[in-house]
């Protein structure tokens, strides 16, 4: 596929560092997790319906599950439907890292003028890569220039004034301004009508649910005891990290970072090529459990050495004493 977003791009190989077991007594694979345990630990990717603000939905999905906590990534304006994952529970925090990653979205754009396809093409492709924009009046963000990344935009579809186009770009870009910059530069004027985001980091449309099938999902487990339908709905935390390279540790290493300690070069079994220094990375138990996320210190390469620190631990997900301390020896 030829538009894809920056990570979509990117072809990881995974290195393997030295061969280990993981112990079946401790921890568990992700997709074997107790759904009660899904439920406060997961993460949903709601189809959002044009009317309710992006924390409305939210809070439905906290209500529907009966949660004092879900955090949503990214904000869509009201009119706006589409890919809105929401991190439930004790996952909350791994919203944080849905909110910088790129985005996509289909939209319509009406056009104040007949335009010749031509020179609207042109147009269009003068907007990929490093734009200045101007925050719209009614924005969250403090209203000066700031630049943009736009990954790719093309028009799908014309008929008459209305443009029917995709556009994958960097989180914050507002796709209002957008449209109404187009127009100023074709001089004739531009707005937007509708628009749907289609990808939000590695979520798009393949798993989304609408907060009626949550609703009856959860109807089913609690009243009827089927969990199916709820764990088809809900994924595990991990889903929301599959744009972030990955580095899998040994059993004896997980509890040290649970505490909020660095991850160690000696830790490292297995990771995955491309790593940068200040990459954000996430570090995995071998059954695939998220332990924590980071900031890597040195490259790929570099952690394939017995001396260095790998990572710089930042957010913590996994809960103290899932696995074995290591006793020091004397």
């Amino acid at each position: 596929m030829e538009n894809q977003l920056p990570f979509e791009k990117i072809k990881r190989e995974l290195i393997v560092k030295r061969k280990a077991e993981t112990s079946p007594k401790y921890g568990i694979a992700p997709e074997k997790r107790p759904t009660e345990e899904l439920i406060t630990y997961g993460v949903v990717n709601i189809d959002k319906p044009k009317g309710p603000t992006s924390h409305q939905v939210s809070a439905y999905v906290q209500q529907i599950l009966g949660l004092t906590k879900a955090g949503h990534s990214g904000t869509l304006d009201p009119g706006v439907t589409g890919v809105l994952p929401i991190a439930l529970g004790r996952a909350t925090r791994i919203s944080q890292y849905l909110l910088t990653s790129g985005k996509e979205y289909v939209g319509i754009m009406h056009l104040h003028k007949d335009v010749d396809e031509a020179t609207l093409r042109v147009a269009v492709a003068d907007f990929v890569g490093k734009i200045m924009q101007l925050p719209p009046i009614k924005s969250a963000v403090k209203r000066q220039l700031r630049e943009r990344s736009i990954y790719y935009f093309e028009v799908l579809e014309i008929e008459e004034k209305d443009v029917l186009f995709r556009v994958g770009c960097q989180a914050g870009t507002y796709i209002r301004k957008l449209c109404h910059d187009l127009g100023q530069k074709l001089g004739c004027g531009a707005h937007m009508t509708e628009l749907r985001r289609t990808k939000a980091a590695a979520f798009d449309e393949s798993t989304l649910f609408s907060l009626q099938d949550l609703a009856d999902a959860f109807y089913y487990y609690k009243n009827e005891g089927n969990d199916k339908y709820l764990r088809k709905v809900i994924m595990p935390v991990e889903s929301a990290i599959a744009h972030i390279p990955r580095i899998w540790v040994l059993d004896t290493t997980v509890e040290s970072l649970c505490h909020g300690a660095n991850l160690k070069n000696p830790g490292i079994v297995q990771l995955e090529s491309g790593i940068e220094p200040e990459d954000d990375v996430a570090i995995l138990s071998l059954k695939g459990e998220l332990i924590c996320l980071g900031k890597a210190r040195l490259h790929s390469r570099e952690m394939m050495q017995e001396k260095g620190i790998a990572v710089s631990v930042d957010s913590v997900f996994m809960q103290p004493g899932t696995y074995p301390k290591v006793e020091k020896k004397n």
